[in-house]
Parts: structure tokens; C-alpha cells; sequence
């Protein structure tokens, strides 16, 4: 009762309004706007020319506040790439089971085509796949909160594909889903040939029914 007392006169009388600030609301919309700006800012000038500076006067806050929450540019943009895949995806996720497993593999890299050849996350996706090669922390965040879900969703589906008796009991599933992800990563990267979904279904078939002739 004590402590009510007090907010009825002292926090009252300073707010007008009966309640004290909300401090954590108010570091909600910051940190967002932290987010957006370094997203937007990493899109349009390229990672190099992207500083915390800049982030700060775009996201309309001090510097001093960023280097409160991260220790570099590359830590705010990563944990805002981590929050927009996050918003992007709801609930539980798992990769189709149609009981086709060609027909699901090669829906989900299609999928994955579109998302590596989006605009608005490509110029981010690169910075972070880039910058995690040179910092070996970063890139280790960058595999286990980006990457490593993403990829056992591929373990899960093959497993039960395996149950299923589509794929051979001996085979890996963490190795074999790399004969998938992994060559659209190398096209993706070196940027020699384009991302297509054509591509995508190719690399579904030749991954399931192997090189050598039958």
C-alpha cells in the first residue's frame, strides 16, 4: 500500500498522467528500429559502407545505445536477420510429407530459390555469410541460429523418408542433406549462373537417383 501511496503523489505529479514511462516499451521500439535501420541501411550502401554510426541516426537513437546491446555492426545485423526470419516463419515448422519425397524436396528448394533471390534479404544474407568466414564467432552464431534449424528440418524429412523406405536405412541424413542445400549455396555465392527453380528440381533428382547409370 506504501508503494502505491508514493506513484499516487510523486509519479503523478511528475507524469501528469499517473504512470511512470515505459521503460522497456520504449527499448522495444528502439531496438526495432535498430533492426529496420541496419537491414535497410546494409540494402541500399552494401555492408562495408554501412556503420553504427549511420544505423544509429537512421533508427533515430545514439550510438551509445547500440554498443549498449552489441558489440559491432555485424552482431546488430545478425540478430536483426535472426528477428525477420523469426517474423517470417510462425508456429511450429517442418518441411512437407506428401509421401512424395521428390515432389516435397523439390517444392522446399524451390522455395529456397526465392529466398535466396529476394531483394530485401539477399544484401543482408551475403554481409552475414561473408563476415562469419573472417569471424569465427560470428560465424558459428550465424550456423546455429540461422542454419542449423533450417537443416534439421532436411534430417527429419529424410529419416522419415527412410521409415517410409524411400531412402536407403544406411544412408547419412546430415550428410545426404547436404547434396541438396549445398550446391544451391555454391551457385548462390560465386553468382557465376542463375538460381532457378529448374535448377532447383535438378539437383533434387540427380541428389535422389545418383550419376552412375543403372
Amino acid at each position: 500500500m506504501a508503494n502505491k501511496a508514493q506513484a499516487g503523489t510523486g509519479a503523478t505529479a511528475a507524469t501528469g498522467s499517473g504512470k511512470a514511462p515505459d521503460s522497456a516499451r520504449r527499448s522495444e521500439r528502439s531496438r526495432r528500429a535498430i533492426y529496420d535501420a541496419a537491414l535497410s541501411l546494409v540494402g541500399e550502401a552494401g555492408y562495408a559502407r554501412t556503420t553504427i554510426e549511420g544505423i544509429a541516426a537512421r533508427a533515430g537513437v545514439g550510438k551509445q545505445t547500440i554498443y549498449r546491446w552489441w558489440p559491432s555492426k555485424a552482431a546488430v545485423l545478425l540478430e536483426a536477420f535472426v528477428d525477420l526470419s523469426h517474423q517470417a516463419v510462425q508456429g511450429e515448422v517442418s518441411l512437407p510429407d506428401t509421401g512424395d519425397l521428390e515432389a516435397d524436396l523439390k517444392h522446399v528448394l524451390r522455395a529456397t530459390v526465392d529466398e535466396l533471390n529476394d531483394t530485401a534479404t539477399e544484401a543482408p544474407y551475403r554481409a552475414l555469410a561473408a563476415e562469419g568466414v573472417v569471424d569465427a564467432e560470428l560465424g558459428a552464431q550465424f550456423v546455429q541460429q540461422l542454419l542449423e534449424p533450417q537443416l534439421r528440418l532436411y534430417v527429419d524429412r529424410l529419416r522419415a523418408a527412410q521409415d517410409a523406405g524411400e531412402v536407403r536405412a544406411d544412408v547419412d541424413p546430415r550428410t545426404a542433406l547436404e547434396l541438396l542445400v549445398g550446391p544451391l549455396a555454391h551457385r548462390w555465392l560465386l553468382r557465376t549462373l542463375p538460381l532457378t527453380h529448374a535448377y532447383a528440381d535438378t539437383v533434387v533428382e540427380y541428389a535422389l537417383r545418383g550419376l552412375a547409370p543403372r
